[in-house]
């Protein structure tokens, strides 16, 4: 029987702390520092363990914002690393209320030994590969750009309405709206005139960010890992690249979900049920777990589609019927819809982009493949001096072919010959056959 050298870690900025055990046995305890140097130490300590009692090393953390190095190093080692998902673990009351260190390694070492020596569900994240982590943070960081630059136009009117100008002669941040707010700016106070002109510097300096970020992610939507799947995604009505890309990249690898119930609840657009003896099918709000970015791109997708979709707007309308006084609800079902819907078309893509590029060009086929032999007994001898002479591709069915004298009767039938050539591009279509000449006896 195999046996695991089970590793729980509760990782931290400048710490580690392991709780480690061999199957059921009494755990250990060890703390590391979380730098490259101390984390190789760590991993050749662990390995050294395991090797004086052969056993293998299954190591499991919680997610965090540290992302995925340790993941990455521990599996260049040869250690196989689970990544538990917080939210999907399992906490009492009471654990909520004595959280230390010691307790969060040790829970996620008891859940390493309920999967791995009893089976029970672990509650790992996907681990999506380097490149694609690395081409997330330019978009994270453009839909980060654009919220500081909504906080200060926030900030911006507030403290006009702070000073007495509650309404602007101009549409809001439009280039007349920036030539009143330097109006404004030489009639108010030394205070206030001052920190209206250091907000109008940030938020002019995050619009300019927000168009560096968007040309360098509508650059990267035209690479061709991506161009494929982008190009399907932005046919749909109120996609453009950027949501498209955000979509993409977010959702990373479309095959990981097998239906639509796992991607709704991935977008956290799935109600809360509470079901508890008599009282049942009870919903609540939306679960809102998943990335928030999707959320926010398939709302103003939506709200998109609604202005120029007559589809779009009559199933808006028909879930408003249903209760005019809660439209949101009509909107997050429609975000719902359009996510499955995206998330069709993208693994679609997906799998036909992997698929073109898992098959060889037609050229380069044609030269691996060998010509095909010619047997003398794939097509009878009268008929195969005319098809050396005609390079045709058919013959016809004889008694010995086992065709019914109701079906030659009928008609000829074609059939593809073994002993023709194969046919080349460019070349005209093939003869068919000379017919047999009949029988007089």
């Amino acid at each position: 029987m195999c046996k695991f050298m089970l590793v729980g870690c509760d990782l931290h900025d400048r710490t580690m702390l392991l709780r480690f055990a061999l199957d059921s046995e009494a755990p250990l305890r060890r703390v590391w520092k979380n730098d490259p140097p101390s984390r190789q130490k760590m991993i050749e300590d662990l390995q050294d363990r395991a090797a004086a009692v052969g056993a293998r090393v299954i190591f499991g953390y919680e997610a965090s914002g540290s992302g995925f190095v340790l993941w990455d190093e521990l599996t260049a080692a040869g250690i196989h690393t689970d990544v538990l998902a917080p939210t999907r673990m399992k906490k009492s009351p009471r654990h909520s209320k004595q959280k230390c260190d010691d307790r969060d390694a040790l829970a996620v070492l008891e859940l390493l030994r309920g999967h791995y020596l009893a089976g029970n569900e672990l509650p790992t994240v996907w681990v999506p590969p380097l490149s694609l982590r690395q081409d997330r943070e330019l978009v994270r960081q453009r839909l980060s750009m654009r919220e500081d630059a909504g906080d200060v136009k926030r900030q911006i009117r507030w403290l006009l309405k702070r000073n007495g100008y509650e309404t602007a002669p101009a549409i809001p941040w439009t280039k007349g709206y920036f030539q009143w707010l330097d109006e404004v700016q030489a009639q108010l106070p030394f205070g206030p005139a001052q920190a209206l002109g250091s907000m109008q510097r940030q938020l002019e300096f995050l619009l300019e960010e927000c168009g560096r970020l968007e040309s360098a992610v509508l650059a990267l939507a035209r690479q061709p890992r991506y161009a494929p799947v982008v190009e399907a995604l932005c046919r749909e009505k109120g996609i453009g690249e950027l949501t498209a890309m955000v979509f993409l990249l977010e959702m990373g690898d479309f095959s990981r979900f097998t239906g639509r119930r796992g991607v709704g609840a991935y977008f956290g657009l799935t109600p809360a049920s509470h079901d508890s003896g008599e009282d049942s099918d009870r919903k609540g709000h939306i679960t809102k777990q998943g990335p928030s970015r999707i959320r926010k791109v398939l709302c103003q997708a939506v709200w998109s589609r609604l202005k120029t979709d007559p589809h779009e707007q009559e199933a808006y309308a028909r879930i408003v019927r249903r209760n005019p006084r809660h439209k949101k609800i009509a909107v997050v079902a429609r975000m719902r819809a359009l996510g499955v819907r995206l998330w069709h078309v993208g693994l679609a893509a997906q799998q036909a982009a992997a698929a073109a590029m898992a098959s060889p060009p037609p050229e380069v086929a044609a030269q691996a493949s060998p010509p095909a032999r010619r047997s003398d007994q794939s097509c009878p001898g009268p008929e195969r001096l005319s098809h050396q002479a005609t390079g045709s591709t058919t013959c016809r069915p004889t008694a010995a072919d086992g065709v019914s004298a109701a079906s030659r009767a009928g008609g000829p039938v074609d059939r593809p010959c073994r002993m023709a050539p194969p046919r080349r591009s460019g070349r005209s279509p093939a003869l068919p056959c000379p017919p047999r000449r009949p029988s007089t006896a």
